[in-house]
Order: structure tokens, then sequence, then C-alpha cells
């Protein structure tokens, strides 16, 4: 059985430790409420955007565009989203089965592929496993910025542009509440319009576009992507924030359940101890 300090000693150091996942979820709380509002509106935003295109844009479903051409896929390159600290519960480690189901896919389908970590955790992944990336934007996620998110969108729109990469795709968390962030994946590029309306259906509205179709379309799709790409760096940081603080909570909890059993652990061997020296005073007279 323990001794008494023991015991003590695991106490303190228990509680010590309470202490830090305290402050850890405090501060991944206070930052969860920012990210998760900026990224509301910023969704928001994009959805509504996006719906400008597709409203405006149904018609001319045959304009050509360097951002929705459609080719055979031989490159793919994947901009893949972790955290760059860890304490974060099973956030990074989903990011990376995903991650390598897509990679093994791939693979077996013999299509080469370029690999943009944001993120240190998945990075380090990636390396031990000897791939090789591009890490220029592996510090994106740790202060989104729209102009960084820019830098990097631009990044990924002339990959595709000059044919380095056939398709390029996001693999992240989504945000959903606070228990849940769902690994999303999605093709980036290249964009997909609306179908034209089928024989039958409701027309489409008749819009009268000033400036054409074309000048729309030149501006508003590297806006949407650019978009895209800072809605999800929000996403991904809104997602690390809500699973530290559930991690946190959860250590939190394992704390609290051992202070318990040691103080209990601790009352019966302190009595156990005063038991045996009354024991042995009274045997000694």
């Amino acid at each position: 059985m323990a001794s008494l300090k023991e015991i003590k000693v695991r106490l303190a150091s228990i509680r010590s430790t309470q202490k830090i996942t305290a402050a850890m979820k405090m501060v991944s709380s206070a930052k969860l409420h920012h990210t998760q509002a900026l990224t509301e509106h910023t969704l928001l935003y994009a959805n509504k955007l996006s719906a400008i295109l597709n409203g405006l844009l149904s018609a001319e479903c045959d304009m050509e565009s360097p951002y929705t051409e459609k080719r055979e896929v031989k490159q793919v390159a994947i901009a893949v989203f972790s955290s760059s600290s860890g304490l974060c519960g099973t956030f990074n480690t989903n990011v990376w089965k995903g991650l390598t189901a897509r990679l093994h896919e791939l693979e077996a389908q013999q299509i080469a592929v370029r690999l943009y970590p944001v993120g240190i955790k998945i990075a380090d992944e990636l390396h031990k496993a000897g791939y090789v990336t591009e890490d220029d934007f592996l510090h994106l996620g740790e202060k989104p910025s729209y102009e960084e998110a820019v830098s990097f969108a631009g990044k990924l729109m002339e990959l595709f542009s000059s044919g380095k990469a056939d398709q390029v795709e996001l693999l992240y968390h989504h945000f959903k509440n606070m228990a849940t962030q769902i690994l999303t994946h999605k093709v980036y590029l290249p964009i997909t319009l609306p179908q034209a309306p089928a024989e039958g259906t409701a027309p489409a509205i008749d819009y009268i576009l000033e400036p054409s179709p074309e000048d729309l379309q030149a501006l508003l799709f590297p806006k949407l992507l650019n978009l895209t790409v800072y809605t999800t760096l929000l996403d991904t940081a809104t997602s690390e924030h809500a699973a530290r603080m559930m991690a946190m909570q959860t250590a939190n909890d394992n704390a609290n359940d051992l202070i318990q059993d040691l103080t209990l652990q601790y009352n019966k061997t302190r009595q156990q101890t005063i038991t045996n020296e009354l024991l042995d005073i009274m045997g000694g007279q």
C-alpha cells in the first residue's frame, strides 16, 4: 500500500496538472468563440457569392474558364490542413488517416500527387512516411489572415491553370458543433458550374449583365476561390479549438476522478495508520 506521503505527492501533481488543463480549456474557449463567429460570417458571405455566380451564370454554362476546365486527371495537388500543436484529441490523427486513405487511392490509380501541408503536425507525419511536401504555407493556419489565404489560393490556382495539377483538393475539418468536427474532402479545382435546366423545368431567370458574363466570371471566380481557402483556414482553426477544449474537459474530468480516488485512498490509509498506532500503544501497556 502506498504511504501517505506518496499519495500526497500524487495528489499535488494531479492538481497542478488540472490547473494547466483548466487554463488551456479557457484559452481554447475564448479562441473558439472568436473564430466561430468569424467563420460563420465569412461562410455566409462565401455562400452568397456562390449563389450570385450560380444565378448569373446559369444561362452561360458553356462559357470557358481556366478554372472550370475538366481534363484527364494525371496529377493531383492536395492541400491538407491540421494543427501545429497537440493536445487536441484525435483531431490530427483523423486528418492523417483520411489523407493516408486518399494517397493510397491515388497511388493505386498511378496518379502523381503534390502535397501542400498547412500545419506542422500533418507535415511531420508526411515527412516520417517519406513523402515530399511543399512547405511554403506550413504556418498559414496558426494565425489565419485573408491576405495569406489569397497568396495560398493564388498558388493553387496557378498550379491548376498551368497544368501542373489536373485537380486540386482540400482536406480539412469542418466545425459542426462543440463535440463534432467533420473531416471534409472536397475538389477545389476545377470549379463546377451549375447545369443547364432540363426541358420541362422552370426556366432560368434571364439576367441583363453589366459588365459582360465573361468580365463577371473573371472577377468573381478568383474571389470565390480566395474565400474558399480563407473559410477553410477559419473552419480548421475553429475545429481545432473545439477539439482541444473537449480534450481539456476530458482531462479535467479524469483528474477529478483520480483526485476522488486518491483522496479516498489517503483517508483510508490515514485511518489505518492511526488504528495501527493505537494498537501499538495499547499493546505496549
